[in-house]
């Protein structure tokens, strides 16, 4: 069984977002670690990039396929997770810490985001 914590806020397509003010970090969820098997490789946006709702900002690799990750949020990419150039597989380990993606600056709230229980009524 997957865990999601009641404290972030989901997508359909199984991103997870923690809000700090105007900074949302993202990661996948354990649902999606889980079902993609051992990470071997992420490719991120950059910083200073532009992401939009919804759309294509990177993938991830696994031994089993290759995923597309999309933006939950719509911003500018403030910051990346550099540590996963060479442990990958920590978003295996720690989807919901030491697994996080990037950190997307945004304008407006979004309103279409997914509460815990949500999201686990899509996954159950």
């Amino acid at each position: 069984m997957s865990s999601t914590p009641e404290n972030l806020q989901y997508t359909k397509e199984h991103e997870w977002v923690l809000a700090d003010g105007s900074i949302y970090m993202m990661g996948i969820t354990d649902y999606a670690q889980a079902a993609l098997g051992d990470i071997v490789y992420v490719q991120l946006p950059k910083i200073g990039e532009s992401v939009s709702a919804g759309k294509v900002c990177g993938e991830i690799e696994s031994t089993k396929s290759v995923s597309e990750i999309y933006a939950p949020v719509s911003g500018v990419v403030s910051s990346i997770n550099e540590s996963l150039a060479n442990a990958p597989e920590s978003i295996n380990s720690d989807p919901y810490g030491a697994g996080w993606l990037v950190k997307i600056e945004v304008g407006t709230p979004p309103r279409d985001l997914l509460s815990a229980g949500e999201y686990g009524a899509i996954t159950a």
